[in-house]
């Protein structure tokens, strides 16, 4: 028996009953910094553990069929330790999942990909190794396992585990993915010290301030590469795209963005309540945002018919501008190349924000390979950009020059 099967034989466990029950009522939806826990598994909790260094696995576990990606042999729940990006200072625990491909892996290991999720919301129950992927994400992921690549992915700081998901904010997320990493490759499962980063959405916003956070941070990783689709970039003319791309006057499933960030402002401000900034009529459902999930939000938000001007009494700009400092990234200048896939149709990120981006990191030094598709939106770029992206990760993990194509 190989030193990896044995590795399975003793650590690996299908979920135990203890595992299935949840262990707390939701949170207080008083307390800005609870938001969100409870409705998942003991498995996520650490009161039990001892503190350990950043980014040392505690726990694993085989994840459900409904959780599994397809093109995996292994699908494995992780909990491990990491850094809060909020002060960068207290410990934190950190769910994640690892999935690695069929076959035997190379003498090297796997090579390996860290995932970056998109919006999933706030609430515990809404973390990625809990809930499993929907079917663009499931193929996208399987895309890369059916290549050859193991994947790893944080649910991030907040999200499975206790305390409040800092949404959106960068550090955090990209200290939970930093840590991921760390606690995967020092765990002796079969993977490749070179690793390539993506992401979508707000994951496309992790896995490039990853990349930032990793010099200062974590510098003794190798991270090779970013790809990034529908990724955001929030400067006052960026804000200015999405204000202007949004109409204040029609119902509009995209205020759940803005209920989230308020959550992040809640956070970093014990002044603010955006419950004092809302209508009546949108506050029960911004109070949703700590239960549910940002798919159900889009569609409560529908069915209740919000629009814009009818969910706040007041403009809560001077609280989001605090948030969106912790948006930014660490650096435009990258010491790897970066590939970013846009769709012509996005609404989420509009063109005109994601190419702010390329010009300024282009401008900084960065090598960015960008790419628009003109018939795709926020969510259908994804996997529109496997045509390019396929390649680029392949090069960027063997090392193999990736110029880009800035003006």
């Amino acid at each position: 028996m190989t030193i990896f099967k044995t590795l399975f034989a003793l650590l690996v466990v299908a979920p135990s009953l203890s595992a299935c029950a949840l262990y707390s009522p939701f949170s207080n939806p008083l307390d800005p910094h609870s938001l969100g826990d409870g409705g998942v598994s003991s498995f996520y909790q650490a009161d039990d553990l001892a503190p350990a260094q950043a980014g040392t696995l505690l726990r694993q576990e085989a994840l459900t069929r409904e959780q599994s990606l397809s093109g995996a042999a292994h699908n494995l729940r992780l909990l491990y330790t990491s850094t809060s990006g909020l002060d960068g200072k207290s410990p934190e625990v950190v769910s994640g999942a690892l999935f690695l491909p069929k076959g035997t892996p190379p003498k090297q290991g796997w090579p390996l990909l860290l995932w970056s999720h998109g919006t999933v919301g706030i609430a515990d129950r809404c973390a990625p190794s809990w809930t499993g992927y929907v079917a663009f994400h499931q193929r996208h992921l399987n895309h890369w396992l059916n290549q050859g690549y193991a994947i790893v992915a944080s649910d991030y700081q907040g999200l499975g585990t206790r305390g409040t998901h800092p949404y959106l904010a960068t550090r955090p997320a990209a200290y939970s993915n930093l840590d991921v990493i760390r606690a995967v490759q020092r765990a002796a499962f079969p993977l490749s010290k070179p690793v390539v980063l993506l992401g979508q959405s707000q994951g496309a916003a992790a896995a490039f301030a990853t990349a930032g956070h990793r010099q200062t941070y974590a510098p003794a990783l190798d991270i090779r590469g970013v790809v990034a689709t529908g990724i955001p970039f929030f400067t006052p003319k960026a804000l200015m795209a999405v204000r202007a791309a949004r109409p204040n006057d029609v119902v509009d499933p995209q205020l759940g963005y803005n209920f989230l960030a308020l959550t992040l402002v809640q956070l970093i401000d014990a002044d603010f309540n955006m419950e004092d900034y809302l209508s009546k009529r949108a506050q029960p459902i911004a109070r949703d945002v700590a239960t549910i999930c940002n798919r159900d939000m889009r569609k409560k938000i529908t069915q209740a018919g919000l629009t814009y001007d009818m969910s706040f009494d007041r403009s809560p700009n001077a609280g989001l501008l605090q948030a969106y400092k912790l948006m930014q990234y660490p650096r435009l200048k990258l010491d790897v190349p970066v590939f970013v896939g846009s769709g012509a149709k996005d609404r989420d990120t509009p063109l005109r924000m994601q190419a702010a981006l390329v010009q300024r990191a282009c401008r900084a030094g960065s090598k960015v390979q960008a790419q628009v598709y003109a018939d795709e939106d926020h969510l259908s770029a994804l996997n529109r950009s496997l045509e390019h992206s396929t390649d680029f990760v392949a090069a960027a993990h063997a090392g193999s020059p990736l110029p880009g194509n800035c003006p």
